[in-house]
């Protein structure tokens, strides 16, 4: 039976939308804020009903057109926001500076409440519970501002701290096929019935098969070794052989909806064809079998040197 995922006590689609490509710009172009506001529409036509964006995703553009969107659907709608990158490029954590980035949240998505807010990949002491962010978030909460907070984190380490030192309604992992390594935690965050986001499902590209080791990039992949493209670039290939089939987002999509602890999967989209191609791959299913071996795949070939993302 499909499991129904709840944040806010609103009922969570099962794809997501990461709205960071919403007025930013690529490959020379910039996104209007016209053609956001049709993108969103058009997601929330076909079901998609959780939309992830931040301050400082195209400076505060990504909340402004999500807000223009969803102007007499926001009962339809699950917003998650950030706090700690800012809509004019800085990045703060300060105390003091959550309720003015909220209230900038706010505005910007023209709505009186924002389902959730996350810290956007804090430090290691806020994961701690050392600071006092959390008391902000739940007056904030109390104060009918937000329904929902938690935390963005990336490893292992920061994920235990969270669920150690932490009592939060949501968290957003980076988890893939090729970063598997926080799946023995998934039992613990079911339990604590935290919302589970998983951002960077298709590992910055690769899992939708379009790069290879002779791609070049210009933007923050451009940080990627000739090593860590000729790995990856094999690692690719071997992922086909195991689902035995050239293309590859289906599996690697179906492969995180396997999982029962995860709420949404937040795959950047940019464009109508991006959205669609994203909402039929909910038709793949993978069984428990081959689950299993893209798991044992991870262990024999990545757990014990993991990529650096």
């Amino acid at each position: 039976m499909k499991k129904v995922s709840y944040l806010a006590n609103k009922q969570v689609s099962r794809l997501g939308f990461g709205a960071w490509p919403l007025g930013n710009t690529a490959h020379g172009k910039t996104m209007s804020i016209e053609e956001g506001v049709r993108l969103v529409r058009t997601a929330l036509d076909l079901g998609v009903n959780f939309f992830d964006t931040a301050p400082n995703y195209a400076l505060g553009r990504s909340e402004q057109i999500i807000g223009e969107a969803i102007k007499g659907r926001r009962s339809e709608v699950v917003i998650n926001t950030k706090f700690g990158h800012h809509s004019d490029g800085r990045i703060d954590f300060s105390v003091d500076q959550i309720i003015p980035s909220v209230e900038g949240s706010l505005s910007r998505l023209q709505t009186d409440t924002i389902d959730s807010i996350i810290l956007h990949n804090p430090s290691f002491d806020i994961l701690q519970g050392k600071t006092s962010h959390f008391t902000v978030f739940e007056s904030l909460k109390k104060a009918r501002k937000i329904h929902g907070y938690g935390v963005s984190v990336d490893t292992v380490d920061e994920l235990n701290a969270v669920l150690k030192q932490l009592d939060v309604d949501v968290i957003e992992l980076l988890f893939n096929v090729f970063s598997q390594a926080p799946r023995h935690l998934f039992d613990a965050i079911e339990k604590k019935k935290i919302a589970l986001i998983i951002k960077v499902p298709l590992d910055s590209g690769w899992l939708t098969g379009k790069y290879n080791v002779s791609s070049n990039f210009t933007d923050i992949r451009s940080r990627w070794t000739n090593e860590d493209k000729e790995r990856r670039h094999h690692l690719v290939e071997q992922f086909k052989k195991i689902v035995n089939d050239q293309t590859i987002t289906p599996y690697a999509m179906a492969f995180l909806w396997s999982y029962p602890a995860i709420t949404t999967v937040i795959p950047g989209i940019r464009t109508e064809a991006q959205l669609l191609e994203h909402v039929s791959y909910e038709k793949t299913k993978i069984s428990s079998v081959l689950r299993e071996e893209i798991e044992l795949f991870y262990d024999r070939e990545i757990a014990d040197k993991p990529l650096p993302w």
